[in-house]
């Protein structure tokens, strides 16, 4: 058993990509003002923005907050490339939870100007994960409850039966557009309840009876020239 549960956490070491998916949610996308997207909004992370279960997040100067966003996060196991809608549960190699923590003033910013979110979603610390649940483990993706605190204040709390583009169609859509290697991650996007996370305040979050993380906020302390 432990050496299965290593050899799920080493997909996450061997991804090259983290696939996020933006107002999957119609009711997130609705409290920041967004329109409900037609199709799929895709954007990437780096994998040098993941954090593990017990971090720091960092908060970049001069921003004082971050945005939380609590979401499911799909492992894929094996090379995917235009896979078919049909099949594409096959592909993946897990499940985790992970927060897509988002510098909101400077992702405004962007899009205000027509420019990418590269800054404002990719910084170290920026996806903090969970450790991988097996598929075993998770019978039905569709109806999980997603849930995130700030201290002890329930923010989001939401199921994933109200994602409006599905695991297997984010698969096959994505797999059509570039190639998804094992322990590459979806992101398939978060609840409504996003807000802000301030130096000194506790994130925890989980998926209820699966899996829970938590996470410490601070300022990053940048080295003195």
């Amino acid at each position: 058993m432990a050496t299965a549960a290593l050899g799920m956490q080493k997909l996450l070491q061997v991804g090259t990509k983290i696939v996020g998916v933006g107002r999957n949610y119609a009711a997130h996308a609705k409290e920041l003002g967004n329109a409900v997207p037609k199709e799929p909004v895709l954007f990437l992370k780096p994998t040098s923005s993941y954090l593990e279960n017990g971090g720091t997040i960092l908060i970049p100067h001069p921003l004082d907050s971050l945005h939380h966003e609590v979401e499911l996060a799909v492992v894929i196991g094996q090379k995917a490339r235009d896979v078919p809608e049909a099949s594409a549960m096959d592909y993946i190699g897990g499940y985790a939870l992970a927060l897509d923590m988002t510098a909101r003033e400077i992702q405004a910013s962007a899009k205000s100007a027509g420019l990418p979110w590269t800054v404002a979603k990719g910084q170290d610390t920026f996806t903090p994960i969970s450790s991988i649940l097996p598929k075993s483990a998770v019978p039905d993706p569709d109806n999980l409850e997603l849930w995130l605190k700030v201290d002890d204040e329930i923010r989001q709390k939401g199921s994933t039966k109200d994602m409006m583009f599905k695991i297997p169609f984010l698969i096959s859509h994505i797999s059509a557009i570039m190639t998804l290697f094992e322990g590459d991650v979806i992101l398939t996007g978060t609840p409504p309840g996003v807000g802000p996370v301030k130096a000194g305040q506790r994130v925890t979050a989980g998926i209820t009876d699966l899996v829970d993380v938590h996470f410490n906020c601070e300022i990053r302390k940048r080295p003195i020239n």
